[in-house]
């Protein structure tokens, strides 16, 4: 049988002049609800709000903040150390240490700075009577919003997802974390944290077919002050299936040996 990395089907080959980070991808899942199966999915609850649906970002913003954070010296050096294989810093991914080219899960909140984006790249929202749940369509990752009215744990074990509980402020879904692993990065561009991160996401309908998000981040080790995001825009997918995704180590292996590491220079183990 041919390779899936040589069909057709794999849609989500992304090809950079010196390599690519890729993965198979392809899950089935609802369609967005109308305004009406929004209203009766929210009824009894204690909002109106209904963020249930498939959401997309407008456009492609990789980046966590267009404004620099200022970093602590710990900061620095973890910055210093990561490379990634896009923006001023890039370099060949065979030579990097992104976390996408070994399948290592790629965390909150990068998911949320890179992998929300149309076509393939969407985000559904279901809304249960205590939780939240986030499904990634990029590598079919969950994350799970606590929203039963539960505080923080005060030193919870290190996760890829972190530990979330949100709750409404009025007209904004607020979500607030802790308890991150500290290798994942916050964007494409290998911002770094700690696992002593606290993240805060504000969630904002402008209308019934636009989600606005903003985040803040603060890691005394690693940022000097807080770091805020600029607004990211999401649009409602009406008629979007969050396809099945994951990534396969065997097929990102492969890929690595016949595409990443002979553009950028790497010369394959035999």
């Amino acid at each position: 049988m041919a390779s899936r990395l040589a069909t057709p089907a794999c849609k989500l080959f992304r090809t950079l002049v010196v390599g690519a980070f890729v993965c198979p991808c392809v899950i089935w899942a609802q369609r967005a609800p109308t305004s009406n199966e929004r209203a009766s999915t929210n009824a009894g609850s204690t909002n109106s709000h209904g963020l249930a649906g498939i959401w997309g970002r407008a456009s492609r913003v990789q980046v966590f903040s267009d404004q620099p954070p200022a970093f602590t010296a710990e900061g620095q050096a973890k910055f210093n150390a990561n490379k990634p294989g896009y923006g001023p810093r890039s370099v060949p991914p065979a030579l990097g240490n992104d976390a996408m080219g070994t399948c290592d899960p790629l965390g909150i909140p990068r998911l949320l700075t890179l992998e929300v984006l149309p076509p393939y790249h969407r985000m559904e929202i279901i809304e249960t009577s205590n939780r939240m749940l986030q499904h990634f369509e990029w590598h079919n990752y969950w994350r799970e919003i606590w929203t039963d009215g539960r505080e923080l744990p005060k030193d919870p074990e290190p996760k890829w997802m972190g530990y979330s509980v949100g709750k409404w402020e009025g007209e904004a879904f607020v979500v607030n974390s802790l308890g991150f692993d500290g290798r994942t990065w916050l964007d494409h561009f290998g911002y770094p944290h700690s696992d002593e991160m606290r993240l805060q996401e504000r969630y904002r309908l402008l209308d019934h077919d636009t989600l606005e998000l903003t985040m803040t981040i603060t890691d005394p080790r690693i940022y000097a002050k807080p770091w805020s995001s600029d607004k990211k825009v999401l649009k409602l997918v009406p008629k979007g299936e969050i396809e099945e995704s994951f990534c396969v180590p065997t097929e990102e292996q492969e890929f690595n040996n016949t595409v990443r590491n002979p553009a950028g220079g790497v010369t394959n183990k035999k």
